[in-house]
């Protein structure tokens, strides 16, 4: 590998660290727009986390190293996912360890991490906040699994920059499996993140919160990290996305130079700005469900993903 590939790698790194936040910001704003409500800056969350950094920790008196750990394992696995996707190109130096099985496990550390550290201190919101987003992923993770089976049966491939290049090299066409399947991974995305219709990242509402009640227990930079972390997971699997259904743009011939990026990094704005309008206008229009209805959802995300596979295997296309 060259130093040209060294310096993308670096800088599809950096750029995920620093454009996460404004990733929230822009959806945030873009939610409030469509509500009709005066919207927040779109720098709010850089605001948040830097004033998070600056303030002092508080911790539980029966808080276990674990506690005070998983920050660090959940912000650092982000970062590592961050790393390995195709968001600049596809033969970057990380590029032989983007497979996408062991992407949906570095997911799970992050999620057993999580909730783990959530029931450590004993609380009882931790404790419930953890058994809920251990259900979610329980029910996510095969639905997401079969979008990735169908990928890598249409490149011969689970290495996630082999199936973005594959399908970015392919005759441009309509292929109904990649349609069911990317439905599949909306309603993934969704439940994954905690966004409405399964949770609702704004809410403190002890009955119907997920991923905010097992942050209850952290402070300052710990939480300052959590949020970052969430931050970066939603913008990971907004960049799975592009790279499973929306490839085109990124380059596949080596490392981008210099005026390659020039058309990577516009196009590449340009898909999170309009991904960024639909997330929130999918949570306009989308009433908060159930947590009894979650598993129902998830299904429907899980037979959509089986749709797929079944045209693709029936139907070729």
């Amino acid at each position: 590998m060259s130093a040209l590939h060294w310096l993308t790698q670096f800088l599809q790194v950096i750029g995920a660290l620093l454009t996460a936040p404004l990733f929230v910001g822009w959806i945030n704003q873009c939610r409030a727009w469509l509500q009709n409500k005066s919207a927040p800056s779109v720098l709010q969350p850089y605001r948040t986390i830097r004033k998070l950094f600056h303030k002092d920790a508080v911790m539980a008196f029966d808080a276990s190293p674990l506690f005070r750990l998983a920050p660090y394992v959940i912000f650092g696995t982000m970062v590592c996912a961050a790393a390995i996707i195709p968001s600049f190109g596809t033969r970057l130096p990380f590029s032989n360890a983007a497979d996408a099985i062991a992407l949906v496990g570095l997911f799970a550390t992050a999620r057993v991490f999580m909730s783990l550290a959530a029931m450590d201190v004993g609380t009882a919101f931790g404790t419930l906040g953890a058994r809920r987003e251990m259900l979610v992923g329980f029910l996510a993770e095969p639905a997401l699994l079969m979008v990735i089976f169908l990928a890598s049966l249409i490149s011969a491939s689970t290495a996630l920059p082999v199936i973005s290049e594959g399908l970015a090299t392919r005759a441009l066409a309509l292929y109904p499996s990649l349609a069911f399947t990317g439905v599949a991974f909306l309603l993934v995305l969704l439940a994954e993140n905690a966004r409405i219709p399964v949770d609702n990242p704004a809410t403190h509402l002890e009955l119907t919160m997920i991923h905010e009640a097992m942050l209850l227990e952290y402070s300052a930079r710990h939480l300052a990290l959590m949020e970052w972390s969430a931050a970066l997971k939603l913008l990971n699997y907004a960049c799975i996305g592009f790279a499973l259904f929306l490839p085109w743009g990124v380059a596949t011939g080596g490392a981008p130079g210099p005026a390659e990026l020039f058309v990577v990094l516009p196009l590449l704005t340009l898909k999170l700005a309009v991904a960024g309008f639909l997330l929130a206008m999918i949570e306009t229009v989308s009433a908060k469900l159930r947590i009894f209805r979650a598993p129902e959802f998830l299904a429907t995300a899980f037979l959509f993903a089986v749709l797929g596979l079944l045209v693709h295997l029936l139907l070729g296309s």
